[in-house]
């Protein structure tokens, strides 16, 4: 029958059905060897990217004391710590660009107590300067104080004020409680973690297991994991170049300027009158004292920030709106000053127009350890 239809066709058009047939089969065969030559997309792997390794430094030191890192577990704690904060880029930007603001005065109140200027990576770790940060524990501002804490070293809390949000007492404070810390155990890892976990706590682990060693104690993972994020800082702050951070100088947040006045007030005094008497903002005098918590500042004593060269335009409005003005100044004997609740060195000095060092030289002072009541000396 086959046959029959092919002589039926006639030669000629015998010849293009048979042409016609060659070139289906060409085609179908260019299609199969295209597909075997090309590799499938989901069988093709993909290549990771390829993250380099920041390893730590061979001897690393917090405080002037050097870290046992021949101790593999510390050395696997340390390398956590590091590893989580070096990757958390944007975090680790932010670091620096506030460091620019907070770290001179912190700097500065730390070598005037003559305390390791490794410290103020403690700030970091606490609220990553952040100073109106609060915690869910109830710890606030920049050294996250507990309401208690704060208020043993001077820091009033109350409906109507909270000076762990002030920056400036805050940080003076802190390192009042760390020095007294220091003087407890005698050693800067152990400082760092009884801030952490509580003198108290730490004491009675101390006493439990026999141990006066950071690194042998066992203590809660938060309070480990707190010392090792404190140096991990530190290693990245120090050489920020080094693992990949490059900031120029232009790009860190500059110090805050403003004056700081002591005033008496006589009666409550509302931020937003005392904006308008001052031709300012509220919003500028509410981001410069922080620690005013009602929008108002309550009768007493206090100091008061307000922008550049705005300190005379303070007493001013103040006598315009009858709140009071300048607090008296502090009646100290010729000899003597006796310390209240919350004074510092600093304070001190502040107000007798001695310097720290000659108080410490005058009263025998290692640190800045001082305590209300104590009469210190004002002459040699």
């Amino acid at each position: 029958m086959i046959r029959s239809s092919l002589t039926s066709l006639g030669s000629g058009r015998l010849q293009v059905f048979l042409l016609g047939v060659v070139a289906l089969l060409l085609a179908l065969n260019l299609v199969v060897m295209s597909l075997e030559s090309s590799p499938s997309t989901a069988e093709e792997p993909t290549a990771p990217e390829v993250l380099p390794d920041f390893p730590l430094p061979g001897s690393i030191s917090v405080c002037g004391e050097y870290i046992p890192l021949e101790n593999r577990r510390v050395l696997e704690m340390l390398d956590r710590e590091f590893t989580i904060s070096v990757w958390d880029r944007a975090q680790v930007f932010l670091w620096l660009k506030r460091a620019g603001r907070y770290f001179p005065y912190i700097e500065e109140k730390l070598a005037e107590a003559g305390m390791p200027d490794d410290l103020k990576y403690m700030a970091v770790a606490e609220s990553a300067l952040i100073t109106d940060i609060r915690s869910r524990k109830g710890a606030v501002g920049l050294w996250q104080f507990m309401s208690r804490t704060g208020r043993r070293y001077g820091l009033r809390k109350n409906r109507m004020i909270d000076e762990r949000l002030d920056f400036e007492r805050s940080a003076e404070a802190a390192i009042n409680y760390l020095s007294r810390l220091h003087d407890e155990f005698g050693n800067w890892t152990l400082t760092l973690a009884a801030y952490n976990c509580g003198d108290s706590s730490l004491k009675r682990e101390i006493r439990k297991q026999k141990v006066k060693d950071f690194y042998r104690l066992d203590l809660p993972l938060e309070t480990e994991r707190y010392v090792f994020r404190i140096t991990a800082i530190k290693i990245i702050m120090e050489n920020p170049r080094q693992y990949g951070f490059r900031l120029p100088s232009e790009q860190l947040y500059p110090p805050n300027w403003y004056d700081s006045v002591p005033v008496k007030i006589s009666s409550r005094l509302e931020l937003t009158d005392l904006a308008r008497a001052m031709d300012t903002d509220f919003k500028v005098l509410k981001e410069l004292n922080p620690q005013f918590r009602r929008n108002s500042v309550p009768k007493g004593n206090y100091t008061i920030k307000v922008p550049p060269g705005f300190g005379p335009r303070l007493h001013i409005a103040m006598q315009k709106l009858g709140k009071g003005g300048s607090r008296e100044t502090e009646k100290i004997s010729e000899s003597y000053y006796l310390v209240r609740e919350g004074d510092t060195l600093n304070h001190i000095a502040r107000r007798t127009g001695l310097s720290i060092a000659s108080l410490r030289r005058y009263n025998d002072i290692q640190g800045s350890t001082i305590w209300a009541g104590q009469r210190l000396r004002l002459t040699p």
